[in-house]
């Protein structure tokens, strides 16, 4: 096990534009009622490489934080996206699917927002309940923060892996209210993402009921654009993503699906012999983005 000192030590080496992390929640965050312990990298060495590489799987998450990882000003688009790490909504792959997106995000001009969201879920409670608080928050805070962060506060994006997918996905669909008490002026503006981007996602199905889509992802016509991409021999099931894209299709969204033939699951932005092919994904993503108009300073 790894300490947490350790961990954000790692993560300030990674990117050297990243900020310190802001808490979430001056006052502590809503519904904590029970020690989930202390906050750890639970990785064990050697074990659960990715394309060769140890992961920072970090658990035991209750104090949620987002860190702003900014591009040089003079490549800054103004696009922001909050990044939603997966993990099962146990733990999160705080650099293959955190900290290395967003120093890929800065590579094309976009500030990344690394939310440090709440895992595990508390007893008696639904395991996307505080992560959704968390991504509804800090998407509120990005906007708040827009002018010192030198974003558009109608460029603000989400993406997310894995069960980060599931909770882009419910962010992109509970934005009408917030589920948790007003904390402050942030939370009066907008925490409805402009686009959003999920790779590998899970929990977006039922299988048992066909397919159907999970009854707290309400799709709609405001559902914000989405750019989906998976693998068909993804143990997690490429019908995740291959449904909520019929949804978004169905509901007037504009929408974009890549489903590779293999890939497996969990490979973030880190090539393999597997992986090789599907992690070309962000350069499909950065060209949809760029098409939407996303990546044009002052646009």
């Amino acid at each position: 096990m790894k300490s947490l000192a350790w961990l954000l030590a790692l993560a300030i080496v990674t990117s050297a534009r990243a900020a310190d992390p802001i808490p979430l929640w001056p006052h502590g965050a809503p519904g904590e009622t029970s020690d989930r312990g202390a906050e750890q990298d639970t990785s064990k060495p050697g074990e659960g490489l990715v394309a060769g590489r140890s992961v920072i799987r970090l658990g035991n998450v209750s104090q949620p934080t987002i860190t702003v990882y900014a591009p040089p000003p003079s490549q800054n688009t103004g696009a922001a996206v909050v990044v939603c790490p997966g993990g099962g909504y146990r733990i999160l792959a705080y650099d293959l699917e955190g900290t290395e997106i967003c120093d890929w995000l800065n590579s094309i001009g976009v500030t990344g927002v690394l939310l440090k969201y709440r895992v595990p879920a508390q007893p008696n409670q639904e395991r996307y309940t505080a992560p959704l608080q968390d991504a509804q928050r800090a998407l509120g805070m990005v906007r708040a923060h827009a002018e010192d962060w030198k974003i558009d506060s109608k460029r603000v994006g989400i993406l997310g892996f894995s069960a980060g997918g599931h909770l882009s996905a419910a962010a992109s669909c509970n934005y009408d209210k917030r589920t948790y008490p007003e904390v402050d002026a942030a939370d009066h503006l907008s925490c409805r993402p402009d686009f959003a981007v999920i790779v590998y996602p899970g929990y977006l199905v039922i299988k048992e009921q066909g397919n159907k889509i999970a009854p707290e992802l309400n799709v709609t016509s405001n559902t914000p654009p989405t750019f989906l991409v998976q693998t068909e021999d993804d143990p997690v099931r490429v019908e995740n993503s291959v449904y909520y894209f019929l949804a978004l299709k169905n509901a007037g969204v504009p929408a974009e699906l890549h489903a590779f033939p293999a890939g497996g699951h969990g490979y973030g932005l880190r090539p393999s012999a597997k992986a090789k092919a599907v992690t070309g994904w962000p350069k499909l993503a950065e060209e949809w983005m760029r098409g939407r108009g996303l990546l044009k300073a002052g646009s």
